[in-house]
């Protein structure tokens, strides 16, 4: 793999130049951020320390936090930081980490929603073998795959930048390092790298993307079965399961699977599902779950409980 040394640092563009806007997107991000790494830590506190949230799912919905966690801390530090600092300069290595670690989190964020649509899928329209299919052990080897399989995905995007050589023009018009914005600034004919790109994001969000809604149709189709209670609790489970689903692929497969063309949208496209649904995530999945809202009571009573004593 050849590189070209002539270029060790790029220039983050960032959303915009205007000043006024920029310190009014530092305290949007910033209470943004704060938010995602705030709820994503309460979900994930909650559900390690309380018994009642045991099940599978929310053994998956422990793992989306992580991963919501740290997709956007891949992001977001570096966003504001950089709104702040005169000089907006990433090394190249920084760079190529960034992509590694946004691709790493980005892609664990949907194998774990498609681990979470199975589980449903199997305690709604297979209740009876639940308990054998969904067992621990089995989850466990299902998380090592997704993690191993994040993995596998964010080396081949890091062996694409790899082999793109850059021969002066280092502005990034974007806020973070990806593959897209880089692609635009390589001096060669990236044809073939982008076909790579699409066939391996992009691949990976349509496919995903269809694979769950495809799941969610069958589940809902077999609700009509079910007791009005069964139905009531189901659609409320399924229904935030579809809104983070529609949240976070609807913009990925924007981005991903066509050529890397500059669009006035792209960037707020990409806000959207590095910032954004990783700050709803966690609103959805405690507003609209009452199993966890009472285990978080719980926490906090039996905090105050000790503290008293």
């Amino acid at each position: 793999m050849q590189q070209n040394k002539s270029v060790t640092e790029f220039i983050l563009l960032g959303l915009t130049q205007d000043p006024l806007r920029q310190k009014m997107l530092f305290f949007i991000f910033l209470i943004f951020y704060t938010g995602t790494v705030v709820g994503n830590l309460l979900i994930i506190v909650t559900i390690k320390f309380s018994q009642s949230l045991g099940s599978p799912m929310y053994f998956f919905l422990f793992y989306l936090s992580i991963a919501d966690t740290c997709f956007s801390t891949s992001t977001v530090p570096r966003l504001l930081f950089d709104i702040i600092s005169a000089k907006k300069g990433i090394s190249y290595s920084e760079c190529i980490t960034q992509v590694f670690v946004l691709h790493l989190f980005g892609c664990m964020e949907i194998f774990v929603l498609i681990l979470m649509a199975v589980d449903r899928y199997v305690a709604i329209c297979k209740p009876l073998h639940y308990l054998t299919v969904m067992r621990r052990q089995i989850c466990i080897i299902l998380i090592i795959l997704a993690w191993i399989g994040s993995f596998m995905h964010s080396i081949a995007q890091i062996i694409l930048a790899l082999q793109l050589p850059f021969c002066g023009n280092n502005l990034i018009d974007h806020y973070c390092c990806d593959l897209q914005p880089l692609l635009k600034l390589a001096c060669m004919d990236t044809y073939v790298i982008n076909l790579l790109v699409v066939f391996n994001s992009g691949a990976i969000c349509s496919t995903s993307f269809f694979i769950l809604m495809i799941s969610y149709v069958v589940i809902l189709y077999s609700l009509r079965n079910h007791s009005a209670e069964g139905r009531k609790k189901a659609l409320s489970t399924g229904t935030s399961h579809i809104i983070v689903v529609v949240l976070l692929f609807g913009p990925c497969t924007f981005i991903y699977t066509r050529p890397p063309a500059t669009f006035p949208m792209n960037k707020m496209v990409a806000v959207f599902y590095t910032i954004g649904t990783p700050f709803l995530n966690p609103l959805i999945y405690t507003l609209r779950n009452t199993e966890v809202k009472n285990a978080m009571r719980k926490l906090r009573s039996f905090k105050i409980t000790s503290e008293s004593k």
